[in-house]
C-alpha cells in the first residue's frame, strides 16, 4: 500500500522531524523512519536532505508534497460525498470543537431535522481541530481563534464577553458591577497557555495596567469553577459557558469588556457540497 508511505513523508516534511511525525501519526520512529526509506527505494529517489538530526526537502520532495495534498482531499471529498449521499437521509458529520457551548444549540437543530446522519463531537485544542479539518479527519471545526487561511472558510457564531465568577459569598458578589482594578488582590484562576480565555484576561489586564497578587492554572473550564466554588479564588469566563445552577456569582464587568468570538471552519472546497 502506498498511501502509508506517502502520509509518513507528508507528516515528517511538516513537522520537520520523524519524532515528531512518529507523535503526531501514533507510530514508532522506526517504522516513520522504514516508510520514508522504503518510499525512497521503490522509486530510487532522495526526498529529504539528512543534515544530522535536522530534514531538508529534495527537489523531488518539495514537488511531491502538493500532489500528497491534493491525493488527500480527494479522498475526503470521496468520503464526504459517500458518506452524505441521499440527502441527508443518512451518512455521518463528524464535528471538531475546541468547547461545545456554542454549537450544541446548531447541532441539536441539525438533528432534529435529520435525525438519520450519525453525528460524531470531538474536543481537543484549536491547533488539533483546525490539523483534524485540514487531514479530512473531521468535516466541521469550532474555534475561538481567529484564523487567515484561503483553504478555510469561517463563520462567526458567537460572540461571547467575559465575566468574572466568584463564590456566592466573594466580597465582589453583591456588587452590580466590577471594574479590572478589583482583581488586584485576587488569586485569579487562569486556563492553561494556548487557551483564548487566558489571552484575553491577559490582554485585558495587561491594558488596564494591573498586576495580580497571585494567580493559578487550571486546564479545564469544569475544573476552574469546581475550584471557585471551593473558595480558591476568581475567574473570567465567557458568559456562555458558566455552567447554570453553579453556586457560582456572576459579576459584569464595565468598559472595555474583553469578547470572546467563535468560529466555525469548513474548508472551502466542501463549503458549497
Amino acid at each position: 500500500m502506498l498511501a502509508p508511505l506517502l502520509i509518513a513523508f507528508k507528516e515528517v516534511a511538516r513537522q520537520g522531524s520523524v519524532t515528531a511525525a512518529a507523535r503526531q501519526l501514533d507510530c514508532s520512529q522506526p517504522t516513520i523512519t522504514a516508510r520514508i526509506r522504503q518510499l525512497e527505494e521503490r522509486y530510487a529517489v532522495e526526498l529529504f536532505h539528512r543534515r544530522g538530526s535536522r530534514l531538508d526537502l529534495t527537489d523531488i520532495g518539495t514537488r511531491l508534497l502538493p500532489l500528497i495534498d491534493q491525493l488527500l482531499q480527494q479522498e475526503g471529498d470521496i468520503d464526504f460525498l459517500l458518506r452524505n449521499a441521499g440527502a441527508l437521509r443518512g451518512g455521518s458529520l463528524r464535528i471538531g470543537v475546541t468547547g461545545p457551548y456554542y454549537i450544541l444549540p446548531s447541532v441539536a437543530a441539525f438533528r432534529q431535522q435529520y435525525p438519520a446522519v450519525e453525528v460524531s463531537i470531538e474536543v481537543g485544542n484549536s491547533q488539533a481541530v483546525l490539523e483534524a479539518l485540514d487531514e479530512y479527519e473531521i468535516d466541521l471545526a469550532v474555534s475561538s481563534h481567529e484564523v487567515e487561511d484561503s483553504r478555510l472558510e469561517r463563520r462567526t457564531i458567537a460572540a461571547d464577553p467575559l465575566v468574572l465568577i466568584v463564590p456566592q459569598r466573594h466580597r465582589l458578589a453583591a456588587l452590580a458591577d466590577i471594574c479590572l482594578a478589583d482583581l488586584a488582590d485576587c488569586n485569579l484562576l487562569l486556563r492553561e497557555p494556548g487557551s483564548m480565555t487566558r489571552k484575553l484576561t491577559e490582554q485585558a489586564l495587561q491594558g488596564a495596567g494591573i498586576k495580580l497578587a497571585s494567580c493559578m492554572v487550571i486546564g479545564s473550564r469544569e475544573a476552574i469553577c469546581e475550584a471557585v466554588r471551593l473558595g480558591m479564588g476568581c475567574s473570567l469566563m465567557p458568559r456562555g459557558e458558566v455552567p447554570t445552577q453553579s453556586g457560582l456569582a456572576i459579576c459584569s464587568l464595565r468598559e472595555p469588556i474583553p469578547v470572546l468570538h467563535e468560529y466555525l471552519y469548513i474548508l472551502s472546497t466542501r463549503a458549497h457540497n
